[in-house]
């Protein structure tokens, strides 16, 4: 089983435009040490994965994590239930300010240690899975640096164009690089290569991004090959869940 990546994402964003483009660019997104037509090209992922008013109106969200855990996440509130599948434990909390409370083995804990653990390990779930889910999306999140690679095919021998990002300073990994391989005709994000280290001259795992699927306004993608996002769902509905 893969290793699962933690890389911390920003939730404030601003709205810009550049080519006939639209993108989501977190303030504090490292535009001047970027390259110009990495940023033109993450514009485009979003715009070809529904754009910026469908992602910022997209405000529930749901998904299954390779079998690991349930999340539910209200997206404008910074809401979110996880539910282990694996162990007995259920996090309702807020991404924010990593507030909220737990239940182990169907029990509320009041522990504060207890509770500080879990809390703690909920935030990172909940960063790193819906990284796996909602990446299009986050590109130029904060202090993200990102790069035009160049040229080249997906391992599936797709035509793209490779992007490079890497995080300053930031995020629970921040020595993490992911290549984004942009397809050259749909500009949907085909594939990603993980290094562990910018440093790494060969990538820990290449993962492939398939099946595209609309959920409400926006396009999103849960099959990474052998691993699989699962159960995604958009809209109020889910509210119920979260907050019930």
């Amino acid at each position: 089983m893969i290793r699962f990546i933690f890389i911390a994402i920003s939730l404030v964003f601003l709205v810009t435009s550049c080519s006939k483009t639209v993108s989501l660019q977190a303030i504090d997104f490292n535009e001047s040490a970027s390259d110009v037509k990495a940023i033109v090209l993450a514009k485009e992922v979003v715009n070809a994965s529904g754009g910026a008013k469908a992602w910022n109106d997209t405000r529930f969200l749901s998904w299954n994590f390779f079998g690991s855990r349930k999340h539910v996440w209200d997206k404008q509130t910074g809401d979110v239930s996880i539910k282990s599948l694996k162990s007995p434990v259920e996090i309702k909390m807020n991404i924010h300010d990593k507030s909220g409370r737990v239940w182990l083995n169907n029990k509320e804990t009041m522990d504060q240690d207890s509770l500080n653990k879990y809390l703690e390990s909920g935030y990172g779930w909940w960063v790193n899975d819906s990284y796996w889910l909602v990446l299009p999306f986050k590109l130029m999140d904060s202090g993200v640096t990102l790069q035009y690679v160049g040229e080249g095919k997906s391992t599936s021998g797709l035509a793209s164009e490779i992007v490079s990002l890497q995080f300053e300073s930031t995020g629970l990994t921040p020595n993490n690089k992911y290549h984004v391989y942009i397809d050259k005709s749909t500009k949907l994000i085909n594939q990603w290569d993980f290094y562990t280290n910018s440093s790494d001259p060969e990538p820990r795992f290449q993962l492939p991004w398939t099946d595209y699927k609309k959920h409400g306004e926006i396009l999103l993608s849960g099959n990474r090959g052998k691993y699989h996002l699962t159960e995604i769902e958009v809209g109020k509905q889910l509210a119920k869940e979260l907050y019930q």
